[in-house]
């Protein structure tokens, strides 16, 4: 775990621990990113990401909570974002 995840209150950790853990499962190379002082976290994707579709797409979204069906798009993400 990260130490900024270490640092988090209780019910940030757990989720930032569980996302993280999916999002290195997914793309192994990634590093982990900065954590903001915000009312939720984001979970965002650079200009490196191959999710190109026409002239515009989302690349952040906000996150409240990390259920199945959050975990399991944002692992179509990540994977789409590196092949």
């Amino acid at each position: 775990m990260p130490a900024k995840i270490a640092e988090m209150p209780a019910s940030d950790r757990a989720m930032a621990t569980r996302l993280h853990a999916v999002v290195i499962a997914s793309a192994p190379a990634l590093q982990s990113a900065k954590k903001f002082n915000t009312r939720y976290a984001t979970f965002g994707l650079s200009d490196k990401a191959n999710l190109d579709e026409g002239a515009m797409w989302p690349v952040a979204f906000a996150l409240k909570a990390l259920t199945a069906a959050e975990e399991a798009r944002i692992v179509a993400l990540v994977k789409k974002a590196v092949r």
